[in-house]
C-alpha cells in the first residue's frame, strides 16, 4: 500500500531532505571482535523530560516519535519484535517482521519505535492506536512502520559500550537514509538545538530527542538522551469518570492522577480529545472496574462521579500545570496498552 510522505524537512531547503552525516570507511587495521552472546532482551534506554535542549557540540538531534517503543530481534531463528514491557507483538507487525527478514545481516538488535504516518508524515499515535484494534485489542497493524534509531547488537557483537556515533555509523550501513520501507531510519539532525525544536513545532511534530553523541547504551532514564517536547504529553491513571448529564452513555469527562510516593495524586479531569468510538470503547473497559470509594483523597466539588480501580493508563496532552498542581488544556491522546509499560508521571 502507499505510504505517507517522510516528515517535512527541517532547518534546510523544502527540496533538500534531512540527512545524516557522510559515513567515513571502516578502518582495515582495527581488530575483530570477539563475538558476544545475543542478549535475549535489552532494557531501553529512556530519554530524560527537559524543557529546553542541551548546548555544545556532545549532543546530536532526532525527531520525536509518537508510537511504540519496540525492539526488533534478528535471530538465527527468526524475528522476534518486543515491547518495552519485554512482551512479544512479532505477529502483531508482520510488515516490519518481513523487512527484518530482509535485512542482509545474521544477528541483530534494533532499538526504535512503531508509528503511523498522518498525511504530513508525522507520527499520530491515535492512527496507531486505530490500526493495532484499541487498547486490548488483538488487530494486526499493515500501516505501522519501524523508525530504527540505534543498534544494539550486530553480527554476533554486543554494541551497548560502543559510543552513539559508532553505534549509528553500523545502524546506517544496515538502514540507509532516505528508504521508504516498513523499516527506515530515524535521521540525526546536526543542528542548534533551540532553533530545531522552534523548526519541529512549526510543523506540528511531538519534538525532539537530544543524545549524548559519545555516551554508550544504558538501559533507563539516566540523561545520555533527552525529551524536549513542543506540547507536554505524558501518562497517569484514569481514576474516574464523570457522567454526561447530556447522553446517557456518554463521558463528560475523565478523573486523571499522577503516582506520588507510595500513592496517587489527583491531578484534573479531561473532557476534549474523545472519538465517539473512544468513548464507547473505554465504558465497555470502565464498567468492569467500577467501585464505591474513590481510589485517592479527592475533596473536589464534581458529581456523577463514577469511581474506578486505577488500572486503565491514559496519555493526556496539556499545555502546562497550574499553580494548585491540576493539568492546563488537557486533551485525551488514547489509551497505553500494558504491555507497552508506560510509565505513569510522577510528582516528585
Amino acid at each position: 500500500m502507499t505510504r505517507p510522505p517522510k516528515p517535512k524537512p527541517l532547518l534546510q531547503d523544502a527540496d533538500k531532505p534531512v540527512r545524516s552525516r557522510p559515513r567515513k570507511p571502516r578502518d582495515p587495521a582495527q581488530p575483530n571482535l570477539p563475538l558476544d552472546p545475543m542478549p535475549d532482551r535489552i532494557e531501553p534506554c529512556l530519554a530524560l523530560l527537559k524543557a529546553k535542549p542541551p548546548k555544545g557540540d556532545g549532543w546530536v538531534y532526532e525527531i520525536k516519535w509518537d508510537g511504540y517503543r519496540l525492539s526488533v530481534h534478528i535471530e538465527p531463528t527468526g524475528i522476534r519484535i518486543l515491547t518495552r514491557g519485554g512482551h512479544d507483538w512479532t505477529d502483531r507487525f508482520p510488515a516490519i517482521k518481513q523487512a527484518a527478514l530482509w535485512f542482509p545481516v545474521g544477528t541483530a538488535i534494533l532499538d526504535g519505535e512503531a508509528v503511523v504516518l498522518d498525511e504530513q508524515g508525522r507520527s499520530d499515535f491515535g492512527l496507531l492506536q486505530q490500526s493495532l484494534g484499541g487498547r486490548g485489542g488483538k488487530k494486526v497493524s499493515s500501516d505501522a512502520i519501524f523508525m530504527a534509531f540505534d543498534l544494539l547488537y550486530f553480527d554476533g557483537h554486543d554494541l551497548r559500550n560502543s559510543e552513539l556515533d559508532m553505534r549509528r555509523h553500523l545502524l546506517e550501513d544496515l538502514v540507509p537514509a532516505g528508504e521508504q520501507g516498513d523499516i527506515r531510519l530515524s535521521e540525526q539532525i546536526e543542528a542548534d538545538g533551540d532553533q530545531l525544536l522552534a523548526s519541529a513545532c512549526e510543523h506540528g511534530l511531538e519534538g525532539i530527542i537530544a543524545k549524548r553523541r559519545d555516551a554508550p547504551y544504558r538501559s533507563g532514564r539516566l540523561g545520555d538522551w533527552l525529551n524536549i517536547k513542543c506540547v507536554q504529553s505524558d501518562s497517569f491513571f484514569v481514576v474516574g469518570y464523570e457522567r454526561s448529564t447530556a447522553a446517557r452513555r456518554q463521558i463528560a469527562s475523565l478523573l486523571l492522577a499522577a503516582r506520588t510516593g507510595d500513592g496517587l495524586v489527583y491531578v484534573g479531569s479531561v473532557g476534549t480529545g474523545f472519538k465517539e468510538s473512544d468513548v464507547s470503547e473505554l465504558r465497555g473497559m470502565m464498567d468492569k472496574i467500577t467501585r464505591k470509594t474513590p481510589p485517592l483523597p479527592y475533596s473536589g466539588a464534581r458529581k456523577n462521579v463514577v469511581w474506578l480501580q486505577p488500572t486503565l493508563i491514559a496519555e493526556i496532552e496539556y499545555r502546562a500545570w497550574t499553580d494548585d498542581g491540576k493539568l492546563r488544556h488537557a486533551s485525551y491522546k488514547g489509551l497505553r496498552e500494558v504491555q507497552d509499560n508506560a510509565a505513569v508521571y510522577e510528582i516528585v
